[in-house]
């Protein structure tokens, strides 16, 4: 699989509002086995990391999606990134190419091909994390009972979480509201206590089923945060952070156009 075909299978995955190239390096590295340069919008794959099986160029080709998302994360910022180059909003997009390339039958799920992982995977789930989210949830169950008991001889339940069970109050408010809630165990208590701090519930019913069907946390975090954006912003509002995305990329693209006008004048003489 040489470089040409490792991009068009990129583009067959999801197509790119701006163009870019990839390149083997025809190096190994023990640092990395990919990065990607947003000035120049370059993917630099080092090829020579990957064995030339099957099993290596599955590998590569799960670099080279992990380096393609990069590049997607800047097109929708306009060809820029922040200095925190791997955030909630990139790892939904990898994720979401992952997703995509496995039902495309471009990329295979690496995770499948290991029974005993799988194996493992379950006794994970099943016996450690939906195990210990039915306990913190328990555990909001007694709590909320013991803020009852000290209203009821009239002491502050904030004093009882910190000076008798001495833990942090937050982490005792949230997990009452994942028993008042009743926030599904099989998540696992981290994604239950996301979980908890969503306010609406229409929004924290829809953010629980995906997770339960196997979205990543980056995932629904990103979708919970665009669609509170949306309640947020009026039409118009929308409409113009819309336009000014479209502007970045139309400037971005005319950039692109100018290099490529360049490039052919030099050819030609």
């Amino acid at each position: 699989m040489n470089q040409d075909k490792v991009k068009e299978k990129l583009l067959k995955i999801e197509d790119a509002p701006l163009e870019f190239s990839l390149v083997f390096s025809g190096k190994k590295s023990k640092k990395v086995n990919g990065l990607y340069k947003v000035e120049t919008r370059e993917i630099i794959i080092h090829n020579r990391n990957f064995p030339a099986d099957e099993a290596g160029q599955n590998l590569l080709l799960y670099t080279a999606i992990h380096e393609y998302a990069h590049h997607l994360h800047a097109c929708s910022r306009g060809g820029k990134l922040s200095a925190r180059a791997h955030n909630s909003e990139f790892w939904a997009i990898f994720h979401a190419l992952l997703e995509k390339a496995e039902a495309k039958k471009i990329y295979n799920d690496v995770f499948s091909v290991s029974p005993e992982l799988l194996k493992l995977t379950e006794v994970i789930r099943t016996k450690y994390l939906a195990n210990n989210g039915a306990l913190v949830k328990e555990m909001g169950k007694h709590l909320l009972k013991a803020h009852d008991l000290c209203t009821g001889i009239g002491v502050r339940f904030e004093d009882y979480v910190d000076r008798m069970l001495r833990i942090p109050r937050t982490a005792a408010n949230m997990a009452i509201k994942m028993f008042e809630y009743d926030i599904a165990p099989e998540v696992g208590a981290d994604n239950m206590r996301f979980l908890a701090g969503i306010r609406g519930s229409e929004t924290r019913e829809a953010a629980e089923k995906a997770l339960i069907k196997g979205k990543s946390p980056d995932t629904v975090k990103i979708q919970v945060r665009d669609k509170d954006k949306e309640k947020d912003e009026d039409p118009k509002a929308k409409l113009e952070k819309e336009k000014a995305r479209l502007e970045r990329t139309i400037a971005a693209l005319g950039k692109r156009l100018e290099e490529v006008n360049r490039e052919l004048v030099k050819r030609d003489r």
